[in-house]
Order: structure tokens, then C-alpha cells, then sequence
């Protein structure tokens, strides 16, 4: 285990290199969710402050922080189908170490990329007038949200990677977080869409995690969304675990 613990953190480097020496890479995964949320509070702040009571940051930051780790994960996946398609993966394949290794490693720098931009998204919020009304144990809590929602995107981002070509996965989930933001309840507040698609809005894993930080930032309810992204977390983790192992495998064999 000590081995594979080794191998897992110099892969893990190696892909943090690579990653802080590719421009769409830093600027998908660190300077888009600042942008965005700067631009969001810029345009609707006022509006959507006005109709809920409160500081429209409280659904703005969780939203820019979940965004966050859907763009990272996407640089990564467009990351992955490059060395594949350069034979990096099957080179990696003949060496000597845990087969394991390469996905467990590229997991790991997602996790450290995923806190990184949640850590800066919270600092622009700060700087914004965000703040945390429910203590320091629950502002760590918070944290830990888009690594919920982040790792469950990512394995389905890298399944899709492993299976289809740039464009296709760059338009898929380009579409996905279109729907994703403009129909969640960190965008506009759940009774402001019209009342047939409410349902919808409450339900999607977006709307869920959101409002697990905005309880424990603002206040409100906690266990219900949680219970809510955990199951969606799940059911991704169920659906990819399988098909993205078979994909890694044979991508690494090419």
C-alpha cells in the first residue's frame, strides 16, 4: 500500500504540472467561477436580493463554486482524451507500477483542484460581502459540498472522455451546465420559474447541493439536500464506476 500511496502522489504531481502549465486548464478550473460569480452578483444581485430578503450571494458563491468544479472537470476530461490520443495512457500502461494508480491519481488532483477553486470562489464572495452566519464548522462543511458534487461530475466528465472525441464532450457538457444553471435555485429563487417546471428546478442535483450551502452558510434546512446530492452523488458513482474502468483500461491498451 505504501507503493501505491507513492505512486498515486507522483502522478497526482505530474498532473497538477501539467495542469498549472495548460492556459484553458487555469482558466476553466480558477478564473471562469470568479468571473462568473463577479458578473452574476454585477447583473442580478440587486433583483434577486430584493426578492428573497437576503444577499443574493448566498446562492451566488455556491453556484460559482459548483460551476467551478464542472468547468475544472471538463479541462481535465479534454486533458485525458489528449494523452490518450497521444499514447501517453498506453505508455503508462507497460511500466511497472499499479494499474490503479492512474485513475486513483487523476482523482486526487481533482479533489486538490476541486478546494482550490472553491477555497478562491469563497474569497471572491468574501470580497463581495459574502460571509458565514453558522461558524467555522459548518464553513467546513460547505467546503466539502462541491467535492461531493465535483467527484461524482468528474466520473461521469471522465467517462464520457474515455469514450467519445474533444467536440463532442467539450458541446455535451457545455449543454448540461447550461440547463444545470438556468434552472436551479441558485440562480433565480425556486418560486420565480413558472410552476410546472418547479419540480424539476427543486430536484436536480444543482438545486440540491446549493441549498446544503446555503443552510450552512445562511441557515435553513441541511439534512433533506444533503440526503438530496448524496443520492444523485450515488447514482452517478454507480452508473460510471463500471464503464469508466472499462474505458481507462482499453484507452491505456491502444
Amino acid at each position: 500500500m505504501t507503493a501505491l500511496a507513492r505512486q498515486i502522489w507522483v502522478q497526482t504531481q505530474r498532473l497538477l504540472i501539467r495542469w498549472a502549465h495548460d492556459p484553458q486548464s487555469v482558466i476553466q478550473a480558477l478564473i471562469l467561477p470568479c468571473m462568473f460569480l463577479v458578473s452574476i452578483d454585477l447583473v442580478f444581485g440587486r433583483p434577486i436580493s430584493a426578492a428573497t430578503g437576503h444577499s443574493a450571494l448566498y446562492g451566488s458563491v455556491p453556484m460559482a463554486a459548483l460551476v467551478g468544479a464542472i468547468f475544472g472537470s471538463t479541462a481535465g476530461g479534454v486533458l485525458l482524451i489528449r494523452e490518450r490520443d497521444d499514447g501517453l495512457l498506453a505508455r503508462f500502461w507497460v511500466l511497472p507500477i499499479y494499474r490503479i494508480s492512474g485513475l486513483m491519481s487523476r482523482l486526487s488532483a481533482e479533489i486538490l483542484r476541486m478546494l482550490a477553486t472553491a477555497a478562491l470562489v469563497l474569497g471572491t464572495g468574501y470580497a463581495l460581502g459574502f460571509r458565514f452566519r453558522q461558524g467555522v464548522s459548518a464553513a467546513l462543511l460547505w467546503l466539502g459540498v462541491p467535492l461531493i458534487f465535483g467527484i461524482a461530475f468528474w466520473m461521469f466528465v471522465t467517462t464520457l472522455a474515455l469514450y467519445v472525441a474533444n467536440t463532442v464532450l467539450a458541446e455535451a457538457t457545455g449543454i448540461l451546465v447550461a440547463l444545470m444553471f438556468f434552472f436551479c435555485t441558485g440562480f433565480v429563487p425556486l418560486d420565480q420559474y413558472p410552476s410546472w417546471i418547479q419540480p424539476v428546478v427543486e430536484h436536480q442535483p444543482m438545486s440540491y447541493a446549493i441549498a446544503v450551502m446555503q443552510g450552512l452558510s445562511l441557515g435553513g434546512p441541511v439534512l433533506a439536500p444533503l440526503l438530496g446530492t448524496l443520492g444523485w452523488a450515488a447514482l452517478t458513482v454507480a452508473t460510471c464506476a463500471v464503464p469508466m474502468v472499462i474505458g481507462y483500461r482499453r484507452a491505456s491498451r491502444r
